[in-house]
């Protein structure tokens, strides 16, 4: 149902007591020049740059904040690793304590057959003295023990 004058089509929504009619209307904005808003320009620049702002100072406040937690589990990885080597250190110290041991070295001695040196058996070597001569090394008080 047209109405008289009108070119556009009619629209009807459903019957609700009282007819609506719609009509499009065309608008040309062609013609319209945006007048700059030097205001509202700078005020929308402040908010992106707060907003920047805000934004940035709480990615340094996570960053932070994860690298603390982060260093956390890296401090009770080590603490642990640390405790362990300890123990490990400790039980080396034992280990090394019961194989040097005098009485266990004798007792492998003479279960090899080895015997203790006899007083004659020892001679102490003298350091030779080339006066001319240069010194590689030197080991002074020597023992050496000989045959029977």
């Amino acid at each position: 149902m047209p109405v008289a004058g009108s070119s556009a089509p009619v629209r009807l929504r459903s019957w609700s007591g009282t007819p609506e009619i719609y009509f499009d209307k065309q608008i040309d904005n062609s013609r319209l020049v945006k007048i700059a808003d030097r205001q509202r320009n700078r005020e929308l620049g402040m908010f992106a740059t707060s907003v920047a702002m805000l934004f940035l100072l709480v990615m340094v406040y996570a960053w932070q904040h994860f690298s603390a937690v982060e260093y956390g589990y890296k401090i009770e990885a080590l603490q642990a690793q640390h405790q362990t080597f300890n123990e490990a250190h400790r039980a080396l110290l034992l280990e090394q304590a019961s194989l040097s041991d005098p009485e266990r070295i004798d007792a492998l001695a003479r279960k090899m057959g080895l015997e203790a040196p006899q007083p004659g058996q020892m001679q102490r070597l003298e350091p030779a003295s080339d006066a001319g001569q240069p010194v590689l090394a030197r080991a002074n008080d020597i023992a050496v023990a000989t045959g029977p």
